[in-house]
């Protein structure tokens, strides 16, 4: 609701929503979040490069949490083998591990030139986050599951993160997203973004310690004019509001 009512606040305006928050549209730099599930390590390899070919990324996303350690190691590398060492490697374990499988997993990670660990146990366990983050290299990024401002509040004052990913649906529209960018900057804390690329776009050019844009592709069978990725870079759309 409080996005739909700042897209109709700055379509009344005739602007694009960056503009009506203040900022000014541009290039942001986005992964592909499209692909690297919980598939074979025979599998992952073409699927990377594909991806990467997608919009010539420089990042890619890659799922972790396999039964064992050396098979998500084997994914890792097969991945890393296929895009080079150029390219940045995230990981996302979607919550799977408890916290000590999440330390032994994220120190072997810490030689593997992953760029963050994602969600490496329960959002919500503050406390195994910070030991997490305390324990292993490797940045620990969370943030997609928080609720409003006051979430991401309460994991950085916890220590609980290293980088912090709202989802703007999640952390209350444009209005919570504001407030939680502020937060994030008093604590220098990078920010990414969680899905709808078509807002986050927007928001981010007005984050100041704005990371990554996550970008996915699942909405472009609905929209007359999808989001398109050139060079690694998403541009943020000129038409009025969020531009849908």
């Amino acid at each position: 609701f409080d996005m739909a009512c700042w897209d109709a606040h700055a379509q009344a305006q005739g602007k694009p929503l960056v503009e009506v928050l203040g900022g000014e549209g541009g290039p942001v730099p986005a992964y592909n979040s499209n692909g690297l599930g919980l598939i074979g390590v025979d599998a992952v390899a073409e699927e990377a490069r594909q991806l990467i070919a997608e919009g010539n990324y420089t990042a890619v996303k890659v799922r972790l949490g396999r039964e064992t350690l050396e098979q998500d190691l084997a994914v890792l590398g097969a991945v890393r083998d296929a895009v080079g060492a150029d390219v940045l490697l995230p990981v996302d374990f979607n919550q799977g591990l408890d916290v000590d499988e999440a330390i032994r997993r994220g120190r072997a990670l810490d030689g593997e030139g992953v760029y963050w660990i994602e969600e490496p146990t329960r959002y919500d366990d503050l406390g195994g986050n910070a030991r997490i983050a305390a324990e292993v290299e490797t940045p620990i990024q969370n943030g997609e599951n928080f609720y409003g401002p006051e979430g991401a509040a309460r994991a950085i004052e916890a220590k609980a993160l290293d980088y912090l990913m709202p989802d703007v649906e999640r952390i209350g529209g444009v209005t919570g997203w504001m407030r939680t960018a502020k937060i994030a900057e008093a604590a220098g804390i990078p920010v990414s973004s969680h899905l709808f690329p078509e807002f986050s776009s927007h928001l981010l050019c007005v984050t100041p310690s704005a990371h990554w844009l996550e970008f996915t592709d699942w909405a472009a069978p609905l929209l007359e004019n999808p989001l398109t990725v050139t060079d690694g870079h998403v541009q943020v759309s000129d038409a009025p509001g969020a531009g849908i």
